[in-house]
């Protein structure tokens, strides 16, 4: 059997079923498509051919036109087919001898087509068993590399939680000795404060080894030192800590026979003021009282310019000229520390509201004006009792004191 007889048997019953048309039933349906009320109205037209008979072969006749071309369309629709189909067989080489090798080669074909499909399968099937194991592994090392640092946080967590339980333990005990040791520096604080009230009393400026006390305010409360020379001029310096100034609290006192106040230095509360003669204007310098600290004053006059300053501390504060000039100091005065020199000349009659209360120390006279860096360099703590006066020395002169003032050290 030929290739083309094949495709006839193959092909023929698809047309005997498109040939094979029930007409009758065809033409029943589009007969009851017709309803009495279009044949009635057909009837009332002016067609020559009213009856219904004509009209029914006139509808055979439409569907006999139908059926041919019908036909004539499958035919085509046939001859095509087979012309495509002609067209394939010629077009594959190896179905030159019959359809059974066709078949066979392409069988063998659909075999080894899905062989290699099978085989891209498998293979396409590893790579993705491959995949899964790799990230399946990586999984697992995150997973185990997750779980050693949990347990590490954990780990610390509760480290520091007992740390901190040990901490806050610790703390209490801290926390208590610490008010502990706050109290006990309290304790030494207030004796420290009292030992500085105390050796306050007894401190004296750096390089002097003695002062003298005047514990109170008397008449006989003094103390006293000769002076031989007749003064042209003169420096008085003295380191003082005063316990109470009144309203005149003398110094330093320098009397004559002529004149029991020849000399003074005094303070007026808090006002330092310096008088020398008969003269009625004094040299004062404000605000340079402290009790309870040491202060060094220095008191400098000359008869030839008649210049009288005062100095504080190394600095001067007060300066006045024509005081006394040409004014001689006689000789054989006498100096009073504490206390001044009454008129009648004798000691009951002193006056024991100008007493002085508290400390002298490092007390000099010069018969001369010092110049300005011998008075800072006196006033310095650091060696204040290194220097002494050609009148009176402090340390060689002898000054002798009265009424229960005394040297201390």
């Amino acid at each position: 059997m030929s290739l083309t007889q094949t495709l006839c048997l193959l092909v023929l019953p698809s047309l005997l079923n498109a040939l094979s048309y029930n007409y009758e039933d065809y033409a029943d349906s589009y007969y009851n498509q017709i309803s009495d009320t279009e044949q009635q109205g057909a009837g009332t037209t002016s067609s020559p051919c009213g009856s219904r008979d004509q009209t029914r072969w006139d509808k055979l006749f439409i569907m006999l036109e139908d059926s041919h071309m019908r036909q004539n369309m499958i035919l085509e629709a046939c001859e095509e087919q087979m012309k495509r189909l002609r067209e394939e067989v010629q077009s594959k080489p190896c179905m030159s001898t019959s359809p059974e090798e066709y078949c066979t080669a392409l069988d063998q074909r659909l075999d080894r087509r899905l062989e290699a499909v099978i085989a891209e399968a498998k293979q396409v099937a590893n790579k993705l068993q491959e995949q899964c194991s790799s990230s399946l592994q990586h999984l697992e090392n995150f997973t185990g590399l997750q779980t050693g640092r949990l347990e590490k946080l954990e780990n610390g967590y509760l480290g520091q939680v007992m740390m901190k339980t040990q901490q806050e333990t610790n703390g209490g005990k801290l926390e208590q000795a610490l008010m502990t040791t706050v109290s006990d520096l309290q304790k030494v604080h207030t004796q420290l404060a009292a030992l500085q009230r105390v050796a306050a009393h007894r401190y004296l400026p750096s390089g002097c080894e003695m002062a003298l006390l005047f514990p109170m305010r008397s008449k006989h409360s003094f103390a006293e030192a000769m002076v031989s020379p007749s003064l042209t001029g003169l420096s008085v310096c003295l380191w003082v800590r005063v316990t109470e100034a009144l309203d005149r609290t003398v110094l330093f006192s320098y009397s004559s026979e002529r004149n029991p106040q020849e000399f003074q230095l005094l303070l007026n509360r808090n006002t330092l003021t310096f008088s020398i003669s008969e003269e009625l204007a004094a040299v004062q310098a404000h605000g340079t009282g402290s009790a309870g600290q040491w202060r060094h004053y220095c008191a400098l006059w000359g008869s030839e310019g008649g210049v009288a300053s005062l100095w504080v501390d190394g600095q001067q504060v007060s300066s006045l000229s024509a005081v006394a000039r040409g004014h001689r100091l006689p000789e054989g005065g006498a100096v009073l520390l504490g206390q001044e020199k009454s008129f009648s000349g004798m000691y009951r009659d002193m006056d024991p509201t100008v007493a002085f209360t508290g400390k002298l120390t490092a007390v000099n006279m010069w018969s001369y004006p010092l110049h300005p860096d011998k008075i800072k360099k006196l006033a310095n703590q650091d060696g204040a009792c290194d220097e002494r006066g050609d009148v009176i020395g402090w340390g060689v002169s002898e000054i002798i004191p009265h009424g229960g003032v005394q040297y201390i050290n």
